[in-house]
């Protein structure tokens, strides 16, 4: 069975070629509008299902498995969204100063031969250092995170603003939980690393 990423997400795709597994990539065009009253954890599986049929609508009649995935930022209760700019980018970090952001990351693996989904939802939390106006604005003019939900890059220079990381997969903060996901495709019979 084919295996087919439901993201254009770059970050995803690296992490799911750590898998060293053949798969290809599709663009899932989904309505993202939260529901009213929803929890973060409930929509980021919500979406990420949506997403993996999203993807199944555009292959119609194929045999694959396709992972969706979507994640959500949380400070204080209040979802981050990706800043745009550096002044909202400032914003975001001097409200995370010394705080706690946890990441949902929602993971669904669709089996479009049985129809059977497997999703869960994964937290990571981040735990900032006390940051100075001057450390935030030297990050952001090097590293120009104003796409990234929270205004920075773990993957990068952004592990200088953290004091620790909490959960159970770092790969859950990028986007894609690969712990969860070897074990679902194991579910269905897909064997990592040997397959």
């Amino acid at each position: 069975m084919k295996l087919i990423l439901g993201s254009t997400s770059p970050f995803r795709k690296e992490l799911l070629e750590r898998l060293q597994i053949e798969f290809s990539c599709a663009s899932p065009d989904v309505d993202e509008t939260p529901i009213e009253g929803e929890s973060i954890e409930a929509m980021v599986m919500r979406l990420s299902e949506l997403k993996a049929e999203a993807v199944a609508e555009q292959i119609k009649g194929q045999d694959a498995l396709i992972i969706g995935s979507d994640q959500s930022a949380v400070l204080n209760g209040k979802p981050l969204t990706k800043p745009g700019n550096f002044n909202n980018a400032v914003k975001q970090l001097t409200e995370a100063s010394g705080q706690r952001i946890v990441f949902q990351t929602g993971l669904c693996l669709l089996n479009t031969r049985t129809g059977k989904k497997q999703t869960i939802c994964e937290p990571y939390t981040v735990i900032f250092k006390k940051l100075s106006a001057q450390k935030i604005e030297n990050y952001l003019k090097k590293e120009e995170p104003y796409n990234c939900a929270g205004s920075f890059k773990s993957e990068g220079l952004g592990i200088a603003l953290f004091e620790k990381f909490e959960g159970e997969d770092p790969n859950s903060l990028i986007g894609l939980p690969l712990i969860k996901l070897v074990g679902m495709l194991e579910n269905v019979g897909l064997e990592i690393p040997s397959s």
